[in-house]
Formats: structure tokens, sequence, C-alpha cells
């Protein structure tokens, strides 16, 4: 990802002010925000497909436990990160392109009083600024959609994986009924949206080291709600994409329906011989 194409992305994806946005969306339900759980939270931290019960799902795929060191990528408002180590006893460092969502999922953590067990930082997935097999467990839903270059994003997660170390990942991709229609969560028209199909899309990640463990397909489970009228207010969804998300959703129905869009859980290992990208 250029400058150009993460300024495009930052652009697209930003907003201010939004841990102040999701404490008072909360508030306005009753919640006792001295009593946030990562339950509680999961209608406003976790964006995307599934929602929480898709994040509790990807875990027991890729056997987190306690101690588990986590490098979530793409990580949002911090909710699966949240997730693995409150119910999880994961150890989890999160990257995401997009600045206010690192500060909400800072704020968010703070309040849940996880610090001692999630970190966030600004970080661009192509350039991870991590040494080499740091990790145990690579994890990202939902982060890869506006990425391009798919060989160099893989290639990065198997440099910070130790030998061994697993990758969990859920990822839409283009069904057999392609063309994506536009709009989608994650872009308004194809200029910054890069899916590929299912079986391209694990070829690459096999050529950058990686032995397939699951591959399943998700697309029911995470279609989401029928119409946006039951969205409410204070969904993550509404207090980022506003009312376009009326439109989205229509649309991401559509492009389910007529097989232009799937969305896969995955796990991957690094096999132990630290075997390396192809090529």
């Amino acid at each position: 990802m250029s400058d150009l194409d993460a300024s495009i992305v930052e652009a697209y994806w930003g907003r201010e002010n939004l841990a102040e946005a999701i404490l008072a969306a909360l508030a306005a339900r009753g919640t006792d925000l001295d009593a946030l759980t990562p339950d509680v939270l999961a209608p406003v931290d976790q964006f995307h497909g599934g929602g929480k019960p898709a994040t509790d799902r990807l875990a027991r795929l890729a056997g987190a436990v306690a101690g588990t060191r986590v490098l979530d990528v793409g990580a949002g408002f911090g909710g699966p990160a949240r997730t693995l180590a409150a119910e999880f006893g994961c150890l989890v460092t999160t990257v995401d392109l997009t600045a206010s969502y690192v500060r909400a999922a800072q704020a968010l953590t703070t309040r849940l009083h996880l610090d001692d067990r999630v970190s966030h930082r600004v970080a661009n997935a192509l350039a991870l600024p991590f040494p080499d097999e740091t990790f145990d467990l690579v994890w990202t839903q939902n982060s890869g959609m506006n990425i391009g270059d798919k060989a160099r994003l893989y290639a990065g997660f198997h440099r910070v994986l130790r030998p061994g170390g697993r990758l969990a990942l859920q990822e839409p991709m283009t069904g057999p009924g392609a063309p994506l229609l536009y709009p989608v969560m994650w872009a308004r028209d194809p200029s910054t949206s890069f899916l590929r199909p299912p079986a391209e899309m694990r070829a690459v990640i096999e050529a950058a080291g990686f032995r397939a463990r699951v591959w399943d397909d998700v697309t029911a489970e995470t279609a989401g709600p029928a119409t946006a009228a039951t969205i409410p207010a204070h969904s993550i969804q509404r207090l980022v994409m506003g009312d376009a998300i009326d439109e989205i959703i229509r649309i991401g129905h559509r492009n389910r329906d007529e097989g232009r869009l799937v969305s896969i859980q995955a796990v991957f290992e690094r096999p132990l011989d630290k075997t390396g990208p192809a090529g």
C-alpha cells in the first residue's frame, strides 16, 4: 500500500471522537460504563460480518489459549482483541492504519482494564514494525479488502509468526457471480476494493509459506440483518457509516444472494520447517 493508497483508506475510514460517540451511545442504552465487558461492547466494537459470534468461532478454530501472543492486523475498535484477552487469556498487540480507530480502541481497552493484556498502535499492514518470529498467532478479520498487494501482506504475516504459529482470518472474497455491486462497507466503488476469489486467495496464502488447517465458507453466518431498519442508532455500523448503511446493507444482500460475495474463515499454520514464501 503506497502512501497515496494509505491516505485514501484513512480518508474513507477515519472518524473523529469515536470513543466519545461509542460511550455516549452505550450510555443512551442505559449501559453502566463502569461495568463494561466484551459482550456489552460487542454491538459497538465488533465491526465485521457476524459480530462477536464470528470472533468467538474463529478464536476456537485458531486454538487461542491463555498466554498466546497475538498480532491483530486491521484491528479496528479492538473488539476481537479484547475478546481474545478477556475470554481466552491471550496477550494481544493490535495495529490499524486509521489513527482515530486506534485512539478509540485504546480508550475502550482502558475502560475494560485490559491495558496489561492489549496494546494498540498505528501501523501499515504491509510494513509490520515487529521483529521476525514474534507472535504465536496472527489474526485478521475483514481487514484486507482495501489492500491490493496480497502477496506482500501474507509474506509479512509469515515473517512475524514463529514456526508452528498460526494465521487466523475472516475475509470477504469474490463469489462465482462476480462482479461485486457497490457501495459495500469498505468501498464506494472498485477503485479501493481488492477482493479475489477463494481459490486464488488460498493459493496466495499458501505461496507465502502457509499450510491450510481450516477453510470454511461462513457467508450465511456473517450476512447480518435482513434490512438496515433493524440496525439500531447505537450500533457501530451506524456510528461509522451513518445513513449510507441503508444502501450498503441492501447492496450487500444482493451481492450475497446473487453469489457475487462470499465470506471465508480459515486457519493456516507456518510449518515448523520454516518454509518461506515460494519463489
